[in-house]
């Protein structure tokens, strides 16, 4: 019988995480800070000014790339709004939605780790640094 731990995948499998593999290129696209951050604001539809008053040191620049990113991977869908002057709204779509949950846990994984996270940091710099 073989060993399926992570998600149902064979030991096999998992030792080997080819340069080819479909994954990794979009763990890399969705699972970065800044686009988890935009996944968690969209509770609902949001534009874009607003978004990037709540990502304190987001450029203008990156923000535009995350979005183009995620919507191009399906994550979250962009409206055009008929006002003067145009706006643009963005609002997940039920892919996105689907890793609320997953993104959720690993942000209250890290909120709650953070100081011992943190002072692990602390130890290994005074240790490298002496």
């Amino acid at each position: 019988m073989k060993d399926t731990g992570l998600h149902g995948v064979d030991a096999e499998t998992r030792m080997v995480f080819r340069a080819d593999c479909p994954s990794r290129p979009i763990l890399d696209q969705i699972a970065d800070k800044w686009s988890m951050m935009v996944m968690a604001l969209l509770e609902r539809p949001t534009r874009f000014n607003e978004l990037k008053r709540s990502l304190e040191g987001i450029t203008q620049r990156v923000l535009t790339q995350t979005l183009r990113r995620l919507e191009r991977n399906g994550m979250i869908h962009r409206t055009v709004l008929p006002t003067s002057p145009v706006g643009v709204e963005y609002s997940l779509t039920p892919l996105g939605e689907s890793l609320r949950e997953p993104f959720g846990h690993l942000y209250d994984w890290t909120v709650e780790h953070s100081e011992e996270i943190q002072s692990s940091q602390r130890a290994y710099d005074a240790r490298v640094d002496a």
